[in-house]
């Protein structure tokens, strides 16, 4: 190689990508920042993450050109950040580029002082607006040295000002305030296309939780309705890998034709679980497909040999995006001989094709008319496929979105009963908990190479945690329930803000920022104060600790404007909302064949339960439960337990009187 730099001796993908650039990248540490007040140099933070197309065009066109590289590597200390590496620095310079330009994305690119405060950011540039913008910060260093200490204090306090919030006194949510928010996300739905109006087009898919939640209080066919045209226009568009299974990261048109190509771990996890509620509403042995596809997908490409889950699959190959997954039309009629017309009409295949001369596969009926057909095809294809060249693979593990997956695969096992998916999530949750968890009892957020490294964040914590309550709800082994508690406790005493009744996203250990944020808004991803007032209620209902319960109000309360006025951005709280308005039932099982009950109550959707089983402890609903061989199931709600049903069928009926 012509040239190396410090970021060989990192493991994110994304920074090996930058190893041989001609800029001399560093890593982010405490040595690259001491580097820069030493040489009293501006800094170049500049951060994206393996999967992102944009990411690699700005590197091919500016950081592996020499004349780009000479500017930077002469006036400036450049650091890489993979984003998902380290959320906590990309959030402050989003905030930066959103003060300064309104917008965010990535590649993104901010100057800063040699301590750290921005001075400016922004996204993608074209090589000649980055070397202007370059040359021009390189003069004011030097001009109005003044003015550049003048524009980071301000930028720096508008960071810091940007979460910052009143603690709002706030009366309880009401009934119709869950109405509100339902028609706060319904007013923007595309009836005929699916998800929000125009392009482009993310999966939301808490937004539609949410209203699966509330059609089931409110047996609202409009609202079901929604959904299921949102989920029905996914799983038969260009955003579904209709050969190989799973989910790209969102669609740049507004039918959900042609995706933005790369796979993300974080999207097919809630996906599964989304499909998963929505056939056990439904029944629809559509959505069963797509959760059974999509798994068989993580399996086979985006799971490692300690049960872990990869993150993500990069949108291009042989430096084209799409490549991989898209057919040209003679190419498909060679493979499939004499079913290849059946197939152009299952598959609305085209001689001209509908992504640059290519057909990106669209089903043109939902319903499967010829299952073994089908799969003939698809093995066909897929075989065909796995001989191109492949993706990159981002092969590190994210803590937060390995939690993620594991919950899906307890949402898959409930609906089909598919021990291996059980299976998979007891060595997702054994991998954590050995891997992961540190003596010390806090969480690694980073896996790779046999290696945790980095302390976690509020979603690595607010995740797992979410992941083991779930863990302890199917298996009934205390030990989840326990680190679940465990966990909660580490959060109250390391991310808790006292005065503000909410969590930190960094804990107070630790590399220290130029500002300590907050995450709030639910977006692709929910935020993690949700995830995290969520758990608090659950564990504080299921424990009887008040502690929690009230955190978890107070939490909510702090946003009750913003849950009911603006629910697609806090369709998680939204969520709380009706736990809060509606108290749940505890369902408590007890017998032998507790589990196998549990099981069976997983065929059906139920919003309103919790679940506890077996001799724990920790449940006050199951403390003065007689434990006999034959099951009893207990509905719980208000502190008071309701005569014991002796199967599901009389269970459900007094859950839903």
């Amino acid at each position: 190689m012509k040239y190396t730099n410090d970021l060989i001796h990192e493991s994110s993908p994304y920074l090996l990508q930058h190893a041989h650039n001609p800029v001399n990248w560093c890593a982010w540490n405490k040595n690259t920042w001491q580097k820069a007040i030493e040489e009293d140099k501006l800094v170049i933070v500049s951060i994206g993450y393996s999967a992102c197309h944009w990411c690699h065009v700005m590197e091919h066109e500016s950081f592996e050109d020499e004349e780009v590289a000479a500017i930077m590597n002469t006036y400036f200390v450049s650091i890489k950040v993979d984003r998902e590496e380290r959320p906590d620095v990309d959030q402050i310079y989003m905030d930066c580029a959103q003060l300064i330009s309104g917008r965010g994305g990535w590649p993104l690119n901010a100057i800063c002082l040699p301590d750290g405060r921005p001075v400016y950011a922004g996204t993608y540039f074209p090589k000649e607006n980055w070397i202007q913008i370059l040359q021009y910060f390189v003069t004011e260093n030097k001009r109005n040295k003044h003015k550049m200490l003048e524009q980071a204090e301000n930028v720096t306090h508008g960071i810091s000002m940007m979460d910052n919030f009143e603690v709002k006194n706030e009366t309880d949510f009401t009934q119709q305030d869950n109405t509100t928010a339902a028609r706060s996300i319904l007013q923007n739905q595309d009836l005929k296309l699916g998800g929000s109006y125009g392009s482009p087009k993310f999966p939301m898919p808490n937004n539609y939780q949410f209203l699966l939640q509330y059609f089931f209080y409110s047996k609202n066919e409009s609202v079901l309705n929604a959904v299921r045209i949102t989920l029905d226009k996914m799983m038969m568009g260009g955003i579904y890998d209709q050969v190989g299974g799973g989910f790209a990261r969102y669609s740049v048109d507004e039918y959900w034709a042609i995706p933005h190509f790369e796979k993300m771990l974080y999207d097919n996890s809630q996906l599964v679980s989304l499909y998963a509620q929505a056939f056990q509403i439904t029944k629809d042995e559509n959505y069963k497909r797509i959760v059974e596809e999509t798994l068989a997908f993580v399996a086979r490409e985006l799971t490692g040999n300690y049960g872990n889950f990869y993150t993500a699959l990069d949108a291009d190959s042989d430096g084209e995006e799409g490549k991989f997954y898209v057919w040209e039309y003679d190419e498909l009629k060679e493979i499939l001989g004499d079913e290849f017309e059946n197939f152009c009409k299952v598959y609305s295949v085209t001689e001209n094709g509908n992504f640059e001369g290519a057909n990106n596969l669209i089903r043109k009926e939902k319903d499967v008319t010829n299952a073994t057909k089908e799969h003939t095809w698809k093995q066909k294809l897929l075989s065909e496929r796995s001989k191109r060249n492949r993706p990159l693979l981002d092969d590190k593990t994210i803590t937060a979105w390995n939690a993620l997956m594991l919950k899906a695969y307890l949402e898959a096992y409930l609906i089909l009963g598919e021990k291996s998916y059980l299976e998979a999530a007891l060595k997702s949750a054994d991998f954590i908990k050995v891997n992961q968890l540190s003596p010390e009892g806090f969480l690694y957020r980073n896996f790779k190479n046999g290696k945790s490294t980095i302390h976690g964040f509020l979603d690595d914590y607010a995740f797992t945690i979410e992941a083991f309550v779930m863990l302890y709800e199917v298996t009934f082994k205390e030990e989840w329930l326990k680190l679940a508690l465990q966990l909660s406790n580490y959060c109250f005493e390391h991310f808790f803000n006292e005065e503000k009744q909410i969590f930190y996203y960094t804990n107070k250990v630790g590399e220290k920022l130029i500002a300590r944020k907050t995450e709030t808004s639910d977006n692709v991803i929910p935020a993690s104060n949700s995830a995290m007032a969520k758990n608090l209620f659950k564990l504080g209902l299921l424990t009887e600790n008040e502690k929690f319960i009230s955190t978890a109000k107070a939490m909510a309360l702090n946003f009750k404007p913003q849950i009911i006025e603006r629910t697609s951005f806090y369709s998680n709280w939204a969520m709380l909302m009706r736990w809060l308005t509606d108290e749940p039932f505890i369902l408590a099982i007890t017998g032998n064949n507790a589990t196998e009950t549990r099981l069976k109550l997983g065929g059906n959707y139920l919003p309103n339960c919790f679940f506890a089983g077996g001799n724990s402890s920790l449940i006050p609903s199951l403390s003065d439960k007689q434990q006999s061989i034959n099951t009893a199931i207990y509905a719980c709600k208000n502190k008071t337990c309701g005569l014991p049903a002796q199967n599901v069928e009389e269970a459900l009926l007094q859950i839903q009187s």
